[in-house]
Formats: structure tokens, sequence, C-alpha cells
């Protein structure tokens, strides 16, 4: 028995846009936004970015940190360094996925005090997280009283115009152009997340370069078809 050959392909990296001119801006995430332009006339050191995943989230904080020249702390960071070692990384500070930790005593206890740390030398600090403040559970009250007191600004799910728009530019930082038509068909057919449109596009790319053809609706069906069989 023979079967039809197909190239395997390799797991090449692609460098997506995180320019400020590359965030698609919308209804979905126009709050966010504001609150970036306002800076540095931010009512407390801390801003709270929250929203689904893949939605945009760290992206934004890449732009403000262009803006700020902050720099990014890696979440590991937290249960490996003290407020003072993290304080010391930049003059303003990013911190990805922090709700990641909320909960643990002793990163909130350092969050506390690099809050403080922020607060007392007019520095600033933007964190991403999945969830709101407001709904978070902390372990330490005074850091939970700090950041539910912090703006706040939600990035909400797309719409299909968000989705679109996610979804040509998801196919665009790959190099791949699509049709109206694979567009057209696609949408009322996905599940309605950022985190659904990324995988998608990466299962198409990597069809694609595997059979060496082109993202099709044929191609498309196939992805979707696939999908619903994994989540079944």
């Amino acid at each position: 028995m023979t079967f039809p050959a197909t190239q395997i392909p390799f797991d090449l990296s692609h460098r997506s846009a995180h320019g400020r001119e590359d965030f698609l801006i919308a209804p979905e995430n126009q709050d966010a936004i504001n609150w970036i332009d306002r800076w540095p006339e931010w009512p407390a050191p801390c801003l709270i970015i929250y929203g689904p995943i893949a939605s945009g989230k760290s992206h934004l904080a890449a732009v403000w940190r262009d803006m700020t020249e902050a720099a990014f702390i890696q979440t590991s960071q937290l249960s490996e360094s003290n407020a003072d070692q993290l304080a010391a990384t930049g003059r303003n500070l990013v911190i990805d996925n922090a709700d990641l930790w909320f909960g643990d005593r002793q990163v909130e206890t350092t969050l506390f005090h690099l809050y403080n740390i922020m607060r007392e030398e007019q520095r600033f600090l933007l964190m991403t997280a999945n969830m709101a403040p407001a709904h978070a559970s902390f372990a330490v009250p005074d850091l939970a009283s700090r950041l539910r007191a912090a703006p706040a600004a939600a990035i909400l799910p797309p719409d299909d115009t968000l989705l679109s728009a996610v979804l040509v530019k998801l196919f665009s930082d790959r190099q791949l152009v699509i049709g109206a038509d694979v567009l057209h068909y696609t949408l009322p057919r996905m599940e309605r997340s950022f985190a659904a449109a990324h995988a998608l596009v990466a299962a198409a790319d990597r069809l694609a370069l595997a059979e060496k053809r082109p993202i099709s609706i044929p191609l498309i069906r196939r992805v979707l078809m696939k999908r619903q069989d994994i989540n079944s």
C-alpha cells in the first residue's frame, strides 16, 4: 500500500507584528487603549489590562513598554527575586500574566512591596491578567486592596468585525494571504475566541506547508473538522 507523499514541515517560529501600528483597534479593546494613551496621567502607579487568552494584552503591553522604556518581568522572576531586585530591572515595569501568581502568599508579598516602591518613587507598573482583580482570590489583603483600587481595563471577546481582522493579521504574520471567500466560510464555523483564531491559523499554516497548498475553503474545512474531533 502506498500513501501520498507529504512534506513534514519544520516547526519554524514566525515573528508576529507587535508595533503600535499593528494593533487592531476595536470597541472591544478601546478602553485599554485609552488607558495606555492616558499614561503618565494614571490615578495609581499600576494599570491592569485583563481579558481572554490571546486577546492582545501582551501586544498592548509591548506597545506601552516601547512608549515608556519599561522592562518586561517574566512570571518566573516573581518567585525568584525580591521587590528591590525586580524594581532595579527598569524605570517602569511590565508583568505579563500576573494573575498566575495570585493566591501565592510569597509572590503576593513581593508584589505588594514592589507596588509600594513604584508608588513612592513615582514609577509605573503595567500588569496583564486573564481576570479582573475584583474577581481574583488573593492571599495578601493589602495587595488585594491596592490592585482592586487600581485602574483596570478589559479587552472583551471579539465580534465578527474584530475576529475577521484578527484572522487576516494572523495569516499575514505568517506571510499568508486569504481570500474573502475563505474568511466568510471560516467565521460562522469557528469558536468565537482569540485563542481559537490563533490555533486555527497555526493548524492551517502547518497543513498548507505540509501539502504545499494555498489556504482554501477545503483546507480550512479539514482543519475545523479535525479541531472538532479533538474537542469532542
